[in-house]
């Protein structure tokens, strides 16, 4: 059986060569290689995501930013980053982030259980895998679709039409050949082989005995396709019908393993993969698709990521994370996330940032809005139910206020119950 080789960090944990959270010189160098050619590219692209400095008598020491997921090193060694959570476990920390990423209009699975996974015992990428398997199986519980594709080959019976530049070029002295393109009726459709050639790439990568069985199992359903020569030419012949509904997730997370798509905007010559996600994102879409959960069948509409307004005629878009307007009374309420750690210091205003508060102050004045709050998450030296106020001299009052992310249901009841009367 195959070993998994996982290093597991936080938010801004540092890793390097000796000490704790080190990795090996060959994982570090690529590392280093790949934050550098972001920078090179893209002008510190790699800045929120990872950082490279020096500690004193430690060397070169690289810190993991704003991103989380996995990073798998061509040493098989994985880099696995988990958000930083006030007050819970690393593996609480990775129930979270799947209960997030969950929200994510993008991401592909939607309807797992997170109780039903072994997610103590399995890494991230592993249970990636899981899911991928799950959405595979429902597939094949519905039927997997055939359809009519283009095939070209050199037979010794004439069928379909000709193709006369491979018919000089294969058969000039084969005359009894015919090189020929014709429509043929089957499952070796493009879909069906790239959900192949991902089982075929996950049964190498995965270390899970059981994702590895469950593989195994799956590629048997498969013998009549084939595993695609072009995946880019595939993706492009993917056409998701009616009839194909229940395909759209299984090849949302194609794309995620064959081509390294996940919500990453960096691009470099490394040939790490990487499934990595903006924690600012996880988290305004945790909040808002939380909230929007919570308000349902309510006297409340809610907007997320509301564009009714721009700070100047049609210039400037003002695009807060949550706006809540009641159906009858005329209130309006604003609300914006920040994944961001404040400090309790009322005298350096709690750290908040000064653009972040002009930001408030322009949402109440555009949307008239009742009240404005900014959600940060929880950490040490603020308490659950502490409400941090700021108040205009006309009269516009942005209020700070704390989630919990591991009980965000709870926290979000309590600010229903308390605002939204």
């Amino acid at each position: 059986m195959k070993k998994s080789n996982v290093i597991e960090v936080l938010e801004y944990d540092t890793l390097s060569v000796s000490g704790p959270g080190s990795i090996d010189q060959k994982s570090f160098d690529q590392l280093e290689q790949m934050i550098l050619q972001m920078n090179a590219m893209n002008g510190d692209a790699a800045i929120d995501f990872l950082s490279l400095s020096a500690k004193r008598g430690v060397g070169k020491v690289i810190r993991a930013k704003n991103y989380v997921g996995v990073l798998q090193f061509t040493s098989q060694q994985q880099l696995q980053i988990l958000p930083k959570i006030h007050g819970v476990t690393k593996a609480e920390s990775k129930i979270i982030l799947l209960k997030m990423l969950k929200t994510l209009g993008e991401f592909p699975s939607k309807t797992f259980n997170v109780a039903n996974l072994s997610i103590e015992k399995m890494p991230i990428f592993e249970l990636f895998i899981t899911l991928y398997i799950r959405e595979v199986q429902s597939i094949l519980r519905k039927g997997l679709q055939s359809s009519y594709y283009s095939v070209e080959d050199n037979l010794t019976v004439y069928k379909g039409k000709m193709n006369f530049s491979k018919q000089i070029r294969h058969n000039l002295t084969h005359k009894e050949r015919f090189y020929v393109a014709y429509d043929e009726f089957g499952l070796n459709r493009a879909e069906n082989r790239l959900l192949k050639t991902t089982l075929v790439y996950l049964n190498k990568q995965s270390t899970n005995e059981a994702n590895r069985k469950a593989i195994k199992q799956l590629l048997h359903h498969f013998d009549a396709v084939e595993t695609s020569l072009s995946i880019d030419h595939d993706f492009l012949q993917v056409h998701v019908s009616r009839n194909m509904v229940h395909y759209e997730n299984a090849l949302k997370w194609a794309k995620v393993f064959l081509k390294s798509q996940s919500f990453t905007s960096f691009s470099g010559d490394t040939t790490m993969n990487s499934l990595l996600y903006p924690m600012e994102r996880l988290f305004e879409s945790y909040v808002g698709k939380s909230l929007k959960h919570l308000l349902h069948n309510s006297d409340w509409n809610i907007s997320l990521q509301d564009r009714a307004y721009y700070l100047f005629e049609k210039k400037f878009a003002l695009r807060p994370d949550i706006v809540i307007r009641h159906r009858d009374k005329n209130q309006t309420i604003v609300i914006d996330t920040k994944w961001k750690v404040l400090e309790n210091k009322p005298n350096r205003n709690y750290g908040v940032s000064q653009a972040d508060m002009y930001q408030m102050y322009a949402y109440g004045k555009k949307y008239n809005a009742t009240k404005v709050f900014v959600m940060y998450p929880i950490h040490d030296g603020f308490d659950p139910d502490q409400v941090i106020q700021f108040k205009s001299d006309d009269n516009v009052e942005v209020n700070i206020l704390f989630v919990q992310c591991e009980r965000i249901e709870t926290s979000l009841l309590s600010f229903k119950n308390k605002y939204l009367i």
